[in-house]
């Protein structure tokens, strides 16, 4: 049976020359799903990439319930997971930047899991899943390479869990700025400045804390010269201090770099606040 590629109107198909230019050559490489392979196997792998998407900013990726045929290399841009609760409401599952594979959701089902959202103009590299397994056979570090990539996935879902049952509020929002610093610097970027893709609503969604308390958050660490808050754009001032409030164990105290003693010298918010 040949695997059913998705058809988009978007789907830019890829020839030989492009197919060159495809894991080979990418500046992510080190990030997907080559890393670890030989400068040969990653040669092996560029009959993989079938076609490159663009997803224009609020267009989906794929919903929850589609046919799953393919897995998704984010190459540029920002994605959202994200489930429809029976209520309506939307409940974010994750954050997805360049290097990141999406789609993995439905390979258990055959049926995507969840929606995959674009928050700004974005585009992947169409991964179809029968070529990805055919290949595998003959690449076997490729396989290791996603057995160990599915792991990390698993891990990181329980460390969702971990932060929505037993951190505090200001805890939440301390390792989820941790955790984007630290994404971002893997890629090349500022670990201490960088924009927001995602809205307060849906950081507060993922969070599993209301709008009104992220944005009180914010203030918070902004008035505690720990971050500095424009907008979308966050500027961390003392990496030190959101650690220890996102780990109270963690022995670090302020930075080098500080201005003094924090004012930010009570719990933020003491009891954990789910989305009403």
């Amino acid at each position: 049976m040949k695997p059913q590629l998705p058809k988009f109107s978007s789907t830019i198909p890829m020839g030989p020359a492009q197919l060159k230019a495809s894991c080979s050559n990418c500046g992510l490489r080190e990030l997907c799903l080559p890393v670890g392979l030989s400068a040969d196997e990653i040669e092996r792998l560029d009959q993989l990439v079938y076609a490159r998407r663009k997803v224009r900013r609020g267009e989906d990726l794929y919903r929850v319930g589609n046919s799953f045929s393919a897995i998704y290399a984010v190459r540029s841009g920002f994605f959202k997971n994200e489930l429809v609760l029976e209520d309506g409401r939307e409940q974010v599952m994750g954050f997805h930047m360049p290097g990141d594979i999406l789609g993995i959701d439905g390979i258990g089902e055959d049926r995507y899991a969840c929606n995959a959202v674009a928050l700004e103009d974005s585009e992947v590299c169409v991964i179809p899943f029968l070529r990805l397994e055919e290949i595998s056979r003959q690449v076997r570090c490729l396989q290791h390479q996603f057995n160990q990539f599915m792991g990390r996935e698993m891990a990181r879902d329980q460390g969702v869990m971990l932060l929505l049952g037993s951190m505090r509020a200001e805890a939440r929002l301390a390792a989820f700025l941790l955790n984007l610093s630290r994404r971002f610097e893997s890629r090349g970027y500022s670990a201490s400045e960088f924009t927001l893709r995602m809205t307060r609503e849906e950081i507060g969604s993922f969070l599993g804390l209301k709008l009104e308390t992220v944005s009180r958050l914010f203030s918070k660490l902004q008035e505690g010269n720990l971050v500095a808050v424009l907008q979308k754009h966050i500027r961390i001032l003392d990496a030190a201090a959101l650690r220890k409030i996102a780990d109270p164990t963690d022995g670090a105290g302020r930075s080098a770099h500080g201005t003094g003693p924090s004012k930010l010298q009570r719990p933020l918010d003491a009891r954990p606040e789910m989305a009403a």
